[in-house]
């Protein structure tokens, strides 16, 4: 794993030629045998179901969760999205009933004309995806080589409801931690840096002009810092959008690392989520700040991770940042 704290810019990463990871299940160079690949599917389906089953439950029911919610509503993919598994760039799966091609009968992957194996078809991915690839390359890698900045302790989630009656706040459901006075005076007592354009905009007007920078989306590759929460949860969102060139257990890990990062982000927040089971990290105190920045480099860490794999994907699949 990369360490968070690092200031000098890594090594340059090269896809690994041979695939020989849990997650494809790939040996050598041949093809994965279907018995392998099923097995595989399945056990993705099953983790999937772990993660999304109780979000199911409660959108049946007509509840809301004000912490894992954010995954399936902030981000714009589907809960049968994720459950679709793919082996990754460069794999070739074996088929053999005509289950199996009907599981693969989908957009960006090829089969052969024998009807033997599948794979992702990189050619019409690159048509179809390769700009906004290169974009999302470009990102990452520039992400990648910058320092860290851990000083931002969160506050963007303060300055969402600053100088906002109950009323407008979006979590009307869940209970401020400090009366809206304090509240505010938390925004005003503290510098506000954040680096990230989609954090930033939802800001309310009184609090735009108190952040140190007015970040943009065209300014992203040259603002995006690693030590970000919300650039760390983001990899969900790129890992899902070169849809199928991140093998499923990379979707997965960043998705993990997404909820995880959202729970420090509410935990951290004027939101006072303890009924809901959570904890309190109380970024107004020094011990709070403590335990912000701790967390915030781990998470740091676990994102650089998986940036370079993600790269990696995107190298296999012959796509490299501009």
């Amino acid at each position: 794993m990369t360490s968070a704290l690092s200031t000098t810019t890594p090594a340059p990463y090269t896809a690994a030629t041979e695939r020989t990871d849990r997650s494809s299940g790939r040996h050598g160079d041949g093809v994965v045998p279907a018995e392998i690949w099923r097995e595989l599917r399945d056990e993705h389906e099953h983790r999937i179901a772990e993660r999304t089953d109780a979000h199911i439950g409660r959108r049946m029911r007509q509840e809301t969760h004000p912490v894992e919610d954010f995954l399936f509503t902030y981000y714009p993919f589907k809960v049968g999205q994720l459950k679709k598994w793919h082996p990754g760039p460069g794999v070739r799966v074996a088929l053999e009933t005509a289950e199996d091609r009907r599981y693969f009968d989908r957009r960006w992957y090829r089969i052969d004309d024998a009807q033997n194996f599948a794979e992702v078809d990189l050619e019409s991915w690159r048509t179809d995806r390769g700009d906004g690839a290169k974009f999302i390359a470009s990102l990452l890698s520039s992400t990648l080589g910058r320092e860290a900045n851990f000083g931002c302790f969160g506050i963007h989630e303060w300055a969402m409801v600053y100088r906002l009656t109950d009323e407008q706040r979006r979590h009307q459901q869940v209970p401020l931690r400090l009366s809206p006075a304090e509240t505010d005076a938390v925004v005003e007592g503290h510098r506000i840096q954040c680096s990230h354009h989609d954090a930033f905009r939802f800001f309310t007007e009184p609090a735009r002009p108190l952040n140190t920078l007015q970040p943009s989306r065209e300014g992203m590759v040259a603002n995006e810092q690693p030590g970000c929460l919300h650039a760390g949860m983001d990899l969900y969102k790129w890992a899902m959008k070169i849809s199928p060139i991140a093998d499923s257990d990379l979707v997965i890990d960043c998705f993990d690392l997404a909820l995880d990062i959202r729970t420090l982000d509410m935990e951290a927040s004027p939101y006072d989520l303890r009924g809901w089971g959570y904890g309190v990290v109380a970024i107004e105190t020094a011990a709070g700040k403590a335990e912000y920045m701790e967390r915030q480099k781990d998470f740091s860490g676990r994102a650089q991770a998986l940036r370079a794999r993600l790269l990696d994907a995107l190298a296999a699949a012959g796509v490299h940042p501009r």
